[in-house]
């Protein structure tokens, strides 16, 4: 059973509880600590970007087109359609030779509200580029590219490159394919349903490849150099991704799924975590990962304090007041 892991107050009353489950994993499999089911089955969306970025090294993209870190970074991207993110897009796909066209996950304005309202009044024409999943189509299609695989259907999970990303997150996650569950992603691609203890476990690899396969090990390690050195690409301007590995000095590597999925990968501790929450509430998410990171004490004093909006977050009223809180409450 899902247990309570957050409260939402409003003066003095608890207006509101998140409930979810959460599990911390070392790559050898074994189960440090949980909270609630650590063998909850979601979809887990967007979290496993990283997890898909070990293809485009498998494939031979990643030397075939030089991709640098900046493009690896926006490839596991939920990114916020900000100048930088298209203007890396846009490079990407001249590298390949596609037209955005060429893109299958559609356009829509930014996932963070207030750049959307921006690309409005700004009249912004939306396009797939815009997409926060524009950068893992285009190294999915570099893959296809590489591989030589005709680029028609790549979204589809009957597609070679489709069935090479499986075998990957399989590999990763250490579970059998015909036991993934398959679904179809917001941006049109196959999305992964398993346990949250097998994606913890895959960001514990990401982050410890050491153990890895040569090919797997190197892939590993570019997309931790990556995400870690190009944060911003990973979401945006105040992004919960971006701030979490900007402010905490190449220890480890976070990533969001839609529906409230987190998942972090820790270096040389061995450590792997994933979150759900119950009911797909984002504000539930941040506070519970950054209350895990701080009861491992992976989180220096001067890291909690560039992160504490993320540790309690205000709820505020329609003119910005403070009213009340959204805290964690669960012990590990």
């Amino acid at each position: 059973m899902s247990k309570e892991l957050v409260y939402v107050t409003r003066g003095n009353l608890v207006e509101s509880i998140h409930r979810g489950d959460l599990v911390i994993v070392n790559s050898k499999g074994e189960v440090l600590a949980y909270v609630g089911d650590p063998f909850k089955v979601t979809y887990v969306r967007s979290s496993a970007k990283p997890i898909q970025a070990i293809n485009v090294f498998l494939s031979g993209a990643y030397e075939k087109f030089n991709f640098t870190y900046d493009e690896i970074a926006i490839m596991c991207a939920s990114h916020f359609g900000e100048d930088y993110h298209i203007e890396t897009i846009i490079k990407i796909l001249k590298k390949i030779g596609v037209s955005e066209d060429s893109l299958l996950c559609g356009g829509g304005y930014s996932i963070n509200k207030d750049i959307a309202l921006k690309q409005a009044r700004d009249n912004i024409k939306i396009t797939p580029v815009y997409s926060d999943c524009s950068g893992k189509h285009a190294g999915i299609i570099a893959s296809c590219i590489a591989k030589g695989y005709d680029i028609k259907g790549y979204n589809l999970i009957s597609h070679p490159v489709q069935r090479d990303i499986l075998k990957v997150v399989s590999k990763m996650c250490e579970i059998k394919e015909e036991d993934i569950i398959i679904g179809i992603d917001g941006c049109t691609v196959p999305v992964f349903g398993m346990p949250i203890f097998n994606l913890a476990l895959a960001f514990a690899k990401i982050a410890n490849p050491d153990k890895l396969d040569n090919n797997y090990r190197f892939a590993a390690s570019v997309i931790f150099n990556s995400m870690n050195s190009y944060p911003q690409m990973v979401s945006g301007t105040g992004g919960f991704c971006t701030e979490l590995m900007k402010n905490t000095k190449g220890k480890l590597i976070g990533k969001l799924g839609a529906e409230a999925v987190y998942a972090v990968g820790i270096k040389d501790l061995d450590i792997g975590i994933a979150v759900k929450i119950e009911d797909g509430n984002f504000r539930a998410l941040y506070p519970v990962v950054i209350k895990i990171l701080e009861s491992l004490n992976i989180l220096d004093d001067e890291e909690k304090n560039t992160l504490k909006e993320f540790t309690v977050m205000d709820n505020k009223n329609s003119i910005g007041e403070k009213v009340g809180e959204i805290k964690p409450i669960f012990t590990i």
